[in-house]
């Protein structure tokens, strides 16, 4: 069962903002590429793990922490007798495992993943210990890209290859799981306990002036959009979608980008800059928000 599910982490959201609307450095472009990819790897591991059908709770992205120390987990699984946490990779390529290091061909060390799996599943004993919670734990990488391939991959290690997913995940349906009302508790602990702000954000600085208005297609992220009577569309990609729609979607984005601006007609109106009718605007805010004020100084909250 579904208990916690995913979301796109804020500094994605962000980058993903900041790449169209803005030119990132070489080392910000780099960073949101492997959010990205990271992301997208944990999404495809979440579509397998909501097929499970034995009783258990599915808890996604997790930052928690114990003793000072923060601490994220991709996917955790509780079931009735063990916690199974999962640190999720979408590498893809050549590498090979060598004393404890992984390397990419020909011979580019990265972070080994089983360190950062080890500390979690520490650092979740000693939370749990805290909450007098006495459940085994067992922590896995799990390697989810079909083009990734281990050389010398050592089998004392808790190392999922893509070609043995499935068959994990059915050895976790076919071990007999009953929860109760301790699983729920735990669960929901886990939950109330979720850091929602990440300390680790790395966003490069921005200001409202130097980013490039208008509305970005939906699709391709193209901000090349028109809009043509009630539908916006892509001259990159020729895709369309209701202007009501992508006028919602730029309001978001603008919170999300400037918490702290007022949304107003006004600001709303110059940030999408391709939909000439601030009534348009002021009907679609009408719609999704409660307006505060009068005259000049009405906002929107």
């Amino acid at each position: 069962m579904l208990y916690k599910p995913r979301t796109k982490p804020a500094e994605l959201q962000i980058l993903s903002a900041l790449n169209t609307r803005m030119t990132l450095s070489t080392k910000d472009r780099q960073h949101f590429f492997n959010l990205s990819k990271g992301y997208e790897g944990e999404v495809k591991f979440d579509a397998l793990t909501e097929k499970l059908q034995c009783d258990c709770y599915i808890l996604n992205d997790l930052l928690l922490q114990a003793n000072n120390a923060t601490f994220q987990i991709d996917t955790l699984i509780i079931t009735a007798k063990t916690i199974y946490i999962y640190e999720v990779k979408n590498h893809e390529g050549e590498y090979y495992y060598e004393s404890e290091k992984l390397f990419k061909l020909p011979q580019y060390e990265i972070v080994n993943p089983l360190h950062q799996s080890g500390r979690s599943e520490s650092l979740l004993r000693q939370l749990l210990l805290k909450h007098k919670v006495s459940l085994p734990i067992e922590a896995s990488v799990v390697f989810i890209n079909p083009e990734f391939t281990l050389y010398q991959a050592p089998l004392d290690k808790p190392i999922i290859l893509p070609t043995q997913v499935k068959k994990h995940l059915s050895q976790l349906n076919s071990i007999p799981s009953a929860l109760n009302e301790k699983h729920k508790r735990l669960a929901d602990k886990l939950c109330a306990l979720h850091i929602q702000e990440s300390p680790y954000q790395k966003l490069p600085s921005y200001t409202y002036e130097e980013l490039r208005k208008g509305i970005p297609c939906l699709k391709c992220h193209s901000l090349s959009t028109v809009v043509e009577g009630h539908k916006l569309e892509c001259r990159e990609c020729c895709h369309k979608e209701a202007l009501a729609n992508t006028i919602m979607r730029a309001v978001k984005e603008f919170m999300l980008l400037f918490p702290k601006h007022k949304i107003t007609t006004r600001a709303i109106h110059d940030w999408c800059r391709i939909v000439y009718s601030h009534r348009r605007i002021q009907k679609v805010l009408n719609q999704h928000f409660t307006r505060v004020g009068s005259n000049r100084w009405i906002y929107y909250k």
